[in-house]
């Protein structure tokens, strides 16, 4: 199950928020008591409740709200019991003052926002010790390794035990629990109110990675970048795991630069089955990989990597994909017989995607000249494929057939940005825009004002992503449902309200 937190002030919103909920497929919620401004009314918000609760009132310590003295925060505790609530939540110094009484079933919890403990199975004897039905352990995690040791303590304990790595490294301990054995993971009524640090919405557990579904021998992908946040790419490849009923969940796995050798020897018992691999770990994986493919050998860099076994494969999609969406545009209608052979491209940074994409334009004969805010990776980037380079503010003195933006410029939330001046723009020039979140980027929108031919980032997000679908698998991944979702995300995104709440305790 999924254990739905609401956080609410007024006691009538608590009451509309779990109906809603339980509409919506809810069957657990937790009432955080503490939230409540002014005194708390149990009886009104049990009384007629549409599914089982967990009664939860947390102190500032422990990530709560709760102002009044600890003797009032015990009594209403001891009140959700005397009045039969499904479950309560005890803290550990508290558990063994609090009796058991009725069928109300005792999860016994402790919180750590710093660390998640080296000692973290004598912590969870002790908890147990406390006529536990239930043990909670909520950590903050600071290595992606955190995560395994939180789920492997969750598959060898004889008592039910819901643990949970708290921040963004964690994220992947509340999706994964139910496949280690939890009897439930923890999730918010919005994505808006979040209740705790990563802590993700029920819409989010339910719609995009379909929490109800996993089972133990559910395959695991993912993405690895850091920062990871911003990703899309788990609800195109789950979207395309359900269309095609696969027992696979594709989740956003943060992982520092430091953290990338350990994370992918934990892969085996995290059942990870492939990756993909972004920002800033496209080089770096290399040096990890037993086997890689001819565009990951001329690129130097793979966003994709197959654990098979003992063999971890790497490939590169992006170059692949920059290539076939180039291909349609010279196919078309308006180029049928086209080749840039010869021509001129001028390519906007010297990033991952740039490199791809210079090897594969490079491969087509063209005449390649790359520039880049940092000039010393222009620069590298030069040397590495024998082409041209220029100053960041020389750009628009090369006469290009193809303008490629590799940067960032122009993406979400900083709309009003341009790598290029509009003023350059003229057809019969090609403009490829990577960036993909708008699809209609300032530079986009300036190429079509000009009568250019244009390539969207969306067009070759979907392509690699394809191509990754594919190597995960071995089935054609679904592009128009790639498409629609991602364009769906998307707009979303740009509708989003800001936070109202501030993050506090699962």
């Amino acid at each position: 199950m999924i254990c739905v937190s609401i956080g609410r002030g007024r006691h009538r919103h608590v009451v509309a928020e779990h109906r809603h909920l339980v509409e919506q497929g809810a069957r657990l919620v937790e009432l955080r008591l503490d939230y409540i401004v002014g005194s708390v009314n149990l009886k009104r918000l049990i009384v007629d409740r549409p599914c089982p609760v967990v009664v939860s009132c947390r102190r500032p310590i422990d990530g709560g709200k709760f102002t009044g003295s600890e003797a009032q925060r015990q009594l209403l505790l001891r009140t959700a019991i005397a009045e039969g609530v499904e479950y309560v939540d005890l803290e550990e110094d508290i558990a063994a003052s609090i009796p058991r009484f009725g069928r109300t079933k005792r999860i016994v919890s402790l919180h750590d926002f710093q660390k998640t403990p080296d000692d973290l199975e004598n912590i969870h004897r002790r908890l147990c010790g406390l006529d536990a039905d239930i043990v909670k352990i909520s950590t903050m995690a600071n290595r992606p390794h955190d995560n395994l040791r939180m789920l492997r303590l969750i598959r060898g304990s004889r008592v039910p035990t819901v643990g949970l790595c708290m921040g963004d490294i964690g994220i992947p301990s509340r999706i994964l629990a139910g496949k280690f054995g939890a009897p439930f993971t923890f999730a918010t009524f919005h994505q808006e109110r979040v209740l705790a640090p990563g802590q993700l919405s029920f819409q989010q557990m339910t719609e995009v990675y379909h929490y109800d579904q996993i089972r133990a021998d559910t395959e695991v992908y993912g993405v690895i970048a850091d920062p990871v946040g911003h990703s899309l790419s788990p609800l195109i490849h789950n979207a395309g795991f359900q269309q095609n009923q696969l027992n696979k969940v594709y989740i956003p796995i943060r992982v520092p630069r430091e953290d990338l050798r350990p994370f992918l020897d934990d892969a085996k018992e995290l059942d990870l089955r492939g990756l993909s691999v972004t920002i800033p770990h496209k080089e770096a994986v290399l040096r990890a990989l037993t086997e890689v493919d001819e565009a990951v050998q001329g690129i130097g860099a793979a966003n994709t990597v197959v654990f098979d076994g003992p063999q971890r494969r790497g490939f590169n999609t992006d170059y692949c994909a920059a290539m076939d969406s180039l291909d349609a545009v010279l196919r078309g209608p308006q180029r049928p017989t086209s080749s840039l052979g010869g021509k001129t491209a001028l390519v906007l940074g010297a990033g991952g995607v740039g490199k791809a994409i210079v090897y594969g334009l490079v491969r087509r004969q063209m005449r390649v000249v790359v520039t880049d805010g940092v000039p010393q990776q222009a620069e590298a980037m030069g040397k590495l494929f024998d082409c041209r380079t220029v100053e960041w503010a020389a750009r628009h003195t090369v006469p290009a057939d193809l303008v490629v933006n590799c940067t960032p410029l122009g993406m979400h939330p900083n709309v009003d940005e341009t790598p290029y001046d509009k003023h350059y723009l003229r057809a019969p020039t090609i403009v490829f825009d990577v960036v993909y979140n708008p699809e209609n980027t300032l530079l986009v929108k300036d190429a079509r004002s000009r009568n250019c031919t244009v390539i969207t980032g969306v067009d070759m997000f979907v392509r690699q992503a394809c191509l990754q679908f594919e190597h995960f698998t071995g089935m054609a991944g679904p592009a128009e449902l790639m498409r629609e979702t991602l364009r769906q995300a998307i707009g979303a995104a740009r509708q989003e309200a800001p936070a109202r709440d501030e993050p506090a305790a699962d």
